[in-house]
């Protein structure tokens, strides 16, 4: 029987790429948490200190939790809200590569790997994004929750305020490396802006998207990374520069961000529908 129109499914391509995908992010979430001191001959390009390469691991170990969560959604507008920010940070990683190619390890399998997907991997996501975006009506059904107002209006200023700052990082990474927690090279400088589009992003779709059924896979997926990253920052105690302010920033800012997270699940989990 054919589908309708607008009956809110996933396309199949949508769920190709997403398993096209899981596998390079489980490879590269290995290699950077938990061998980030091999950098230098286990992947594309030699990350220091520890911390940077852990960080990005734990991004990858987000995007690994929401594309899984791709495959097992029935529903478009329960995985949509994900589909920007992962645009975003993909392309600005394949900008980076371009930028810094001197910096990157050319006969390493893991540089292949790496090219391959963030020059490809901004175009698939687009087009599946491009191809099922019109799939949801946007309708509340009878069995979603009402995210309140006032919470949708935080996200959005949050997801605002940290997108500034990450254009910043990567628009002017130079600038912002003195004042950052441990030591950045412009390279992962820009990789540290593109990884704060993610949440940057992220708040703008929640704010703009009052159902939770729609949001709560990405925030799961979010607080997780942010989860991953708090544990990186403490097996990596010796390369923040405690003496910064921007250092206590860092963890007590992902250190709210995840209790809040965290919150809002467990107040929207009990939430009857505000009608």
């Amino acid at each position: 029987m054919k589908k309708n129109h607008l009956d809110n499914h996933i396309l199949l391509e949508t769920r190709l790429v997403a398993a096209f995908v899981i596998p390079f992010l489980v490879v590269a979430f290995i290699i950077l948490f938990i061998f980030p001191h091999k950098t230098e001959t286990l992947f594309a390009w030699k990350i220091q200190p520890q911390m940077s390469a852990m960080m990005l691991g734990s991004a990858y170990a987000g995007g690994i939790y929401f594309f899984t969560g791709v495959l097992r959604s029935k529903q478009w507008h329960k995985i949509k809200v994900g589909f920007l920010p992962v645009i975003i940070f993909a392309s600005l990683l394949g900008i980076a590569t371009i930028l810094h190619w001197d910096k990157f390890n050319h006969n390493h399998i893991s540089f292949f790997a790496w090219a391959g997907l963030y020059f490809t991997a901004p175009f698939l996501i687009f087009f599946v994004w491009l191809r099922n975006r019109n799939q949801d009506t946007g309708e509340l059904s009878d069995k979603d929750n009402i995210i309140p107002s006032t919470a949708r209006m935080i996200m959005g200023t949050f997801g605002a305020i940290t997108l500034i700052i990450s254009l910043f990082l990567f628009l002017q990474p130079n600038m912002i490396i003195n004042l950052w927690p441990w030591t950045l090279t412009p390279l992962t400088a820009r990789i540290m802006g593109a990884m704060f589009t993610l949440p940057g992003i992220v708040g703008l779709g929640i704010a703009f998207d009052k159902r939770w059924s729609a949001v709560i896979l990405i925030l799961q997926s979010q607080g997780f990374s942010i989860l991953l990253i708090l544990i990186a920052s403490i097996f990596s105690l010796q390369d923040f520069d405690w003496t910064k302010w921007g250092s206590w920033m860092f963890v007590g800012g992902l250190g709210l961000m995840l209790i809040s997270i965290m919150m809002l699940i467990l107040i929207m989990k009990n939430r009857n529908r505000i009608q």
